[in-house]
């Protein structure tokens, strides 16, 4: 593994061996759209972990899926999610678990709550645009939101190691994600 966490081609290969931009999702025409919109400060710490983990999708999955890093979306937020049928949320959680958890969490069903996203870096919150997207009739048919427990969100902070651990294991499972919609 490098220095920046990123893993070598051994451990981009899925479950069936293959590379992940030669999976099945890459061999089949998609009739799904998918986007991955990680959120956070790159200037705040542990906040940044929304933008790290779109930023190393974004290298395996591109082309299959579309992948945006939005530092402070709050509003924006709603427009991003439009014209998607899948949308994967990633944003920095403060639950009051231990650093490094990773919680997986389904907008579509309802209202996320704000237990695990209790206050944002962002204008406005990722729970507050999901509501706002479903009350104006665009939240896409399906929502998940990967939230991660931070520790340290300070200015001008780098990622705690309880956060760096986790990268490739949420990687991982936002594109097991990705072949299940696809699939």
């Amino acid at each position: 593994m490098t220095s920046d966490g990123a893993g070598d081609e051994a451990s981009a290969k899925g479950v069936s061996g293959e590379r992940r931009g030669e999976s099945r999702a890459s061999r089949k025409s998609r009739s799904v759209s998918i986007r991955i919109i990680g959120l956070g400060n790159g200037m705040r710490g542990d906040d940044a972990v929304g933008l790290l983990v779109a930023r190393r999708l974004r290298r395996e999955v591109e082309g299959l899926v579309d992948v945006i890093e939005a530092e402070m979306a709050g509003v924006d937020l709603v427009e991003l999610m439009k014209g998607a049928n899948v949308v994967i949320l990633i944003d920095a959680a403060r639950s009051g678990q231990a650093p490094g958890t990773i919680h997986r969490l389904d907008a579509s069903v309802g209202p996320i709550g704000r237990r695990i996203f209790p206050q944002s870096s962002h204008a406005l919150g990722t729970v507050d645009a999901l509501e706002l997207a479903r009350a104006m009739g665009v939240l896409p048919a399906t929502v998940i939101v990967y939230g991660v427990e931070v520790e340290n969100t300070e200015a001008g902070e780098p990622l705690s190691p309880a956060v760096v651990k986790v990268l490739e294991q949420l990687v991982d499972r936002i594109f097991q994600d990705c072949e299940a919609c696809c699939a």
